[in-house]
Formats: structure tokens, C-alpha cells, sequence
């Protein structure tokens, strides 16, 4: 089940957060902000399996950009279709805000994560080199969520 995230899920998402992200994770003080509202433009998603928090998504939507900012998955319940699905729900919500395309960024050395975003429509349109704290570059994708916005029909 995918749903909002709220105050009782801070600890679980700081956690994955720890465990997906590792020396890039967010503190839990901005965790705690972007799920309780501090931060007006952020919202999270919280994948749930038997009622335990396995998957988190946080997207931040600012006029007509969506920015994907984290998708992270419990180990265990990879490749169970939980990323796929916070996806496509975070996809969904974006048009409603007023954004017109979605934008995110990935480590170029993460094959698997470029090839589920390429799968799901997302194309390269640039790179930042050394982005992440170990100097490895970022890849900067792009999905149009309208009609002629970056050649969607």
C-alpha cells in the first residue's frame, strides 16, 4: 500500500534513509520537516507491506517542475515492484500540482537505477559533474508528465 507519510513514520523513513542512501542520507531533523509540513514544496510516500514501512519516496513540487528527490526500497522487498509503484505514484500526483515535466537526479554509476528510470521513460538531459560527496557525477533525467512538453504526444 502506498499512502502519505506521517509523524509516526519519521523513524522508519530515517532509517531507510540510512539504509538506501548511505553517506548521502538526509539527518532525521529533515526528515521530520518534510513529513510534518516544515517544508511546504516536499511531500512523502510510504510503501507499507503487513502494516511495516518497506519503500519511501519524496518528491518536492515548485511551480511547473516535480523533482524526484529519493526513492529508497528495503533490501529484502527489491525487485518486488514497491519502487515501481511509489513511482507511478508520485507520477500521478505531479500534473495536480501544476508541473508539467519531472526532473531527477541519479549517480552515473548506479546501472541499475538509470536503466529502471530509462524503462519508465526518463531521458538523460544532463550531467553535474562530481555532484555526490565521493566526486562521482549525477545524472540528471527528465519525464514530460503534459502533452508537448519534451515530445510527449
Amino acid at each position: 500500500m502506498i499512502r502519505a507519510a506521517v509523524e509516526a513514520d519519521v523513524a522508519a523513513v530515517v532509517e531507510l534513509e540510512q539504509a538506501t542512501q548511505g553517506a548521502d542520507a538526509w539527518s532525521e531533523g529533515l526528515v521530520l520537516d518534510g513529513i510534518t509540513g516544515g517544508l511546504p514544496t516536499i511531500d512523502y510516500l510510504v510503501a507499507e507491506v503487513d502494516g511495516t514501512a518497506v519503500g519511501y519516496a519524496v518528491a518536492s513540487y515548485a511551480g511547473d517542475i516535480a523533482e524526484l528527490q529519493r526513492i529508497g526500497v528495503r533490501e529484502q522487498h527489491r525487485r518486488s515492484g514497491i519502487a515501481s509503484d511509489l513511482l507511478a505514484a508520485v507520477v500521478a500526483h505531479a500534473p495536480s500540482t501544476g508541473a508539467d515535466r519531472m526532473l531527477l537526479e541519479v549517480r552515473a554509476d548506479n546501472r541499475g537505477a538509470l536503466a529502471f528510470y530509462a524503462a519508465r521513460d526518463f531521458v538523460e538531459i544532463d550531467r553535474r559533474t562530481r555532484y555526490y560527496r565521493d566526486g562521482t557525477d549525477a545524472v540528471v533525467m527528465r519525464l514530460p508528465l503534459i502533452a508537448g512538453c519534451g515530445g510527449r504526444p
